[in-house]
């Protein structure tokens, strides 16, 4: 014959008035019965195992702390603790959304506060010899290098845009790259970025 364990026949207030006396077996007794809902709603709105099972702990610790917040007259047991998830749930819904915004805030402070200022002098002083360089290309090569490389067109698009053979663009892209190449690395330029 099974013996029910202490307190199973126990109604939701003779537990909690159990629980509020420290009560051990009391309690143990109502998380027996109350905590696979909570941990379904809990996982059912947070998504995560882990974090269910923490607010689980949480909520029951609530009500081994503070029984006294149970009402008889408001509901169950088992529909105060679960209203009880439901707020928790909330709150670390939008404490996390909070979160998430203060450290995207905090990323793109950040990217702003690092902007390297020498930095930007220095790629500014490049692309400064760049245009110098290019403005020493005769006016095909450097027409054909701006129509290929900075306005992203291929050599066949590039010959039809000038009315030219596609050998002759590829000829004067080339050798222009080549004479740009030389530019920059007179310049103390390292030109190895240029593909030609």
């Amino acid at each position: 014959m099974a013996v029910d364990p202490p307190y199973a026949r126990t109604d939701d207030v003779g537990l909690v008035i159990a629980i509020a006396r420290y009560n051990a077996d009391a309690f143990a007794e109502a998380f027996r019965r109350h905590s696979g809902a909570v941990f379904a709603l809990s996982h059912r709105m947070l998504w995560e195992r882990a974090l269910a099972e923490e607010l689980v702990q949480e909520i029951f610790l609530r009500l081994w702390e503070q029984p006294d917040r149970f009402d008889q007259a408001r509901g169950s047991l088992r529909s105060f603790l679960l209203m009880d998830a439901h707020a928790r749930c909330v709150d670390r819904i939008r404490s996390d959304t909070r979160r998430r915004e203060r450290e995207e805030r905090t990323a793109r402070a950040t990217v702003v506060a690092e902007y390297d200022l020498d930095l930007e002098a220095y790629d500014l002083d490049i692309a400064e010899q760049v245009q110098e360089a290019m403005a020493t290309l005769s006016d095909a090569e450097r027409r054909a290098i701006e129509l290929a490389y900075f306005g992203g067109h291929t050599y066949r698009e590039v010959a039809r845009i000038l009315e030219e053979p596609e050998g002759t663009i590829k000829s004067r892209i080339r050798t222009g790259l080549v004479r740009l190449r030389t530019q920059l690395l007179d310049r103390g330029i390292d030109g190895s970025w240029i593909v030609s």
